[in-house]
């Protein structure tokens, strides 16, 4: 394989030669720029053979760079040749620092502004410009023009979902967001999303591993008519009366005249989430940016009664099959066969595929025995799967993708008997997750003042974790959804009525073991403090699935926190219990018996 990145790698520099430029940089993104990357766009691979979710390389003439974050330290050695490459961190060393340092003044640095935010391309562009050096948006992207054999695109067909699962017709929405545009004193939205476009016109597809969307990048207009560039051969003939009045479609290659057709109107656009290319065709073309977060993030993030109703519905059916799975471990550990993470993973599937609604997990399945754990991202399809052991635990991070919602849980397994550390350190990540849980909060509230509750407990024994504790989920779309979250970062949009967030602190103890326990739950107006002088909000489990009891030291725990576990137990059980029998039903019992 090496031999075959070299020959890459001198294809990439004889184009960087033929444009003198002294640096190209290769992200692991599309155009679209969102988290799942299909394969005929997987151009980070291409050039390097490295196959994690995130980083970028930067190839220059006598030498080439690859960047990773610290989920990867591992992973990037196994698989990418360090004759070829040199490591760097993709946190700690930023790549426009990187050239400014490598690169003499008067140097060009190439980049495909298809691939970058408008915000990092002017970022970028800034740094740069202070050590003398250009950056050069190409024409064509060098690994495009030399990619032999590049894989097709898929072509599934666009799927119609209707009201009844959407609870608004395509129209609707489309004034909706039409009136927020013209807040922003805007003419027309550029709505770049994968996930907004399919939440606007109510479709779906299967164009992008895990995430159930179209290809494509849409012009919304303040008066709700949109247009659409996708590839129109997927598009089934019906989809005209679907999505109503006011829809046009045309075909991608025509999204730069459409662009450039913007002169003297005023485009509003998400820097941080949206293309370079794209924006600045427009105001190359005399178009006004109109800075702004994408419009359709926060009413897509506010689901409504049948969106939630849909939820709540797939949770239920999830949680009795990941219960099923479960059950048939802990039968499997008993008898002593042990599996391996790949095995676990598949069987884990096998329970949710008997579901008519299910399409797909919405990510690949964290399945980590024992140390692998402690690698908060680990994905067993990286190597060699691991084979469970006997006195220690198991992490299973899994989610499904159905026709009326999308899930997401962690659960940490014992298999055989545990040490007092591992009943220590799980106990104190349940007594965060169920800080966050009952948490209320007053109308306003963000994610980032609510993460402290989720890790007060391991803080004051002196644990932490390095993750975020929650973020958004979409319904049936990405699991990932923005712009809410809960998490240490920056972030200043409130949690609202009808979001759906995870609930997801950990602990992880290097070569050793890894927990997380995660529930995804709604954002409710809270009830019990309906008549307090200020309105306020708290979380609603989604999530029906056991928390292993085994693994919980009671003495550790307030009655509160008892009270809370054994509640929430008996509600699994009364949602579940009638989707179960024989031996799972007695597994269920036992599982969610009151402490």
């Amino acid at each position: 394989m090496s031999e075959v990145i070299a020959t890459r790698l001198n294809a990439v520099r004889n184009e960087m030669a033929k444009e003198e430029l002294q640096a190209f940089i290769i992200p692991r993104a599309d155009e679209y720029l969102g988290e799942y990357v299909p394969a005929h766009n997987e151009r980070l691979h291409w050039i390097s053979n490295f196959t994690g979710s995130a980083g970028a390389v930067i190839v220059m003439a006598d030498k080439a760079a690859i960047f990773t974050d610290g989920r990867y330290t591992v992973q990037v050695r196994q698989q990418v040749d360090g004759k070829l490459f040199d490591y760097e961190s993709l946190t700690d060393t930023p790549q426009a620092d990187y050239l400014a340092g490598t690169l003499p003044a008067g140097s060009k640095v190439g980049v495909d502004a298809r691939l970058h935010t408008l915000a990092w391309y002017e970022a970028t562009q800034k740094r740069l410009a202070k050590a003398d050096i250009e950056l050069v948006a190409v024409a064509q992207n060098p690994i495009d023009l030399h990619w032999q054999n590049r894989p097709l695109p898929e072509c599934d067909d666009v799927l119609l979902i209707s009201d009844q699962l959407t609870g608004a017709a395509s129209l609707d929405k489309r004034k909706q967001i039409g009136e927020l545009i013209a807040k922003e004193s805007a003419d027309v939205a550029l709505i770049a999303a994968l996930d907004s476009i399919a939440w606007l016109l109510n479709i779906r597809g299967r164009a992008v591993p895990r995430l159930p969307v179209v290809m494509g990048t849409g012009l919304l207009w303040a008066n709700g008519d949109m247009r659409f560039f996708t590839d129109i051969s997927k598009l089934p003939s019906e989809i005209q009366s679907h999505v109503g009045t006011g829809v046009s479609f045309a075909e991608e290659s025509e999204l730069p005249a459409a662009l450039k057709a913007l002169e003297g109107q005023r485009l509003l656009a998400d820097a941080n989430s949206a293309n370079a290319a794209s924006q600045l065709i427009a105001r190359d073309a005399g178009a006004r940016l109109v800075e702004g977060m994408d419009p359709v993030a926060l009413p897509k993030a506010a689901k409504n009664p049948v969106e939630l109703a849909g939820m709540r519905a797939c949770h239920v059916r999830d949680g009795a099959a990941v219960s099923r799975f479960l059950a048939w471990l802990d039968k499997e550990v008993a008898a002593g066969k042990l599996y391996d993470e790949a095995q676990l993973a598949d069987k884990l599937e096998s329970f949710r595929l008997v579901d008519k609604q299910y399409v797909e997990p919405s990510f690949d399945t964290i399945s980590a025995a024992g140390s692998n754990a402690a690698m908060c991202h680990y994905n067993h399809m990286n190597g060699t799967p691991a084979q469970l052991t006997m006195n220690s635990l198991y992490l299973v991070d899994s989610g499904a993708q159905y026709f009326d919602g999308t899930t997401d849980v962690t659960r940490t397994i014992a298999i055989g008997e545990v040490t007092d550390e591992h009943k220590k350190m799980v106990t104190l990540v349940l007594k965060g997750h169920i800080a966050l849980d009952t948490a209320r909060f007053p109308k306003g509230t963000t994610g980032q003042q609510l993460d402290a509750f989720a890790r007060m407990h391991l803080w004051q024994h002196g644990f932490d974790y390095d993750h975020g504790t929650g973020h958004g989920v979409g319904h049936f779309l990405s699991v990932h959804e923005g712009p809410q979250r809960i998490g240490k970062n920056a972030n200043d949009v409130a949690l609202q009525p009808g979001m759906v967030l995870s609930n997801e602190p950990g602990y992880y103890k290097a070569d050793g073991f890894g927990i997380r326990i995660e529930n995804l739950v709604e954002v409710r107006r809270c009830d019990a403090l309906k008549d307090a002088e200020r309105e306020m909000f708290e979380f609603t489990p989604m999530t029906l699935i056991p928390i292993d009891l085994r693994l919980l030291d009671k003495s550790l725990m307030t009655q509160a926190e008892i009270s809370w576990l054994n509640s929430y137990h008996t509600r699994v059980f009364r949602a579940i219990s009638p989707l179960l029998s024989g031996d799972e039903l007695d597994w269920l019992t036992k599982a969610t018996q009151a402490i």
